[in-house]
């Protein structure tokens, strides 16, 4: 017979499709965040506004399920990653896209350093190559909670989870300290002399 669920967007457009402003903004995030779309911003939005609505109306009520409310907000966006673990609705108010966006699987593969590019951590992603938490996730947009960013790895059924795959990035030859360069330095200096 069919679902009966009535679905609805978890979005809003924006109200002037056509702002020059707004969307210079928005294709800088599209191309910083590597998302696919102008939907992923616009999700995002919906999701920070949720969070300042709340916690508005929670500043301007008072009593013990108005605690309760505040409590579970903050503890909510602190294990995010969005916020500390002493924050005030203050500090709710005061969060950016940014926030969130920095806290998605996408960007947050990019920052470890498990793909080259923001569009390449999205590809492992949408491939389920990568695990959070010893599960596969093959959602870009997946917040990541605090507890959980450092569970992020290659799946062990990848070809990726090798470090000798090619596209893995590989790590750069370290760098000589200051004594080696130094020394390298006088080296040259004296070969240098001595052929004159």
């Amino acid at each position: 017979m069919g679902d009966t669920r009535r679905f609805k967007k978890s979005y809003t457009r924006p109200l002037k499709v056509w702002d020059d402003a707004r969307i210079e903004g928005e294709k800088k995030l599209t191309k910083g965040y590597g998302l696919k779309n102008k939907k992923e911003i616009w999700k995002a939005e919906s999701m920070l506004r949720r969070f300042k609505a709340q916690a508005k109306k929670l500043i301007a009520t008072r009593g013990k399920q108005a605690e309760k409310e505040k409590q579970q907000l903050l503890t909510k966006l602190a294990s995010l990653g969005l916020t500390t673990q002493n924050a005030d609705l203050d500090t709710v108010l005061g969060l950016t896209m940014s926030n969130i966006l920095d806290r998605r699987l996408q960007t947050i593969v990019n920052n470890k350093k498990l793909a080259r590019s923001i569009t390449q951590a999205r590809q492992f992603i949408v491939h389920e190559h990568i695990l959070v938490g010893g599960k596969k996730v093959s959602v870009p947009s997946y917040l990541v909670r605090k507890s959980e960013e450092d569970t992020i790895a290659f799946s062990p059924a990848s070809k990726l989870s090798s470090d000798m795959h090619p596209e893995r990035v590989q790590k750069q030859a370290a760098t000589p300290t200051d004594a080696e360069a130094e020394a390298a330095e006088t080296e040259v200096k004296a070969e240098s002399k001595t052929e004159a």
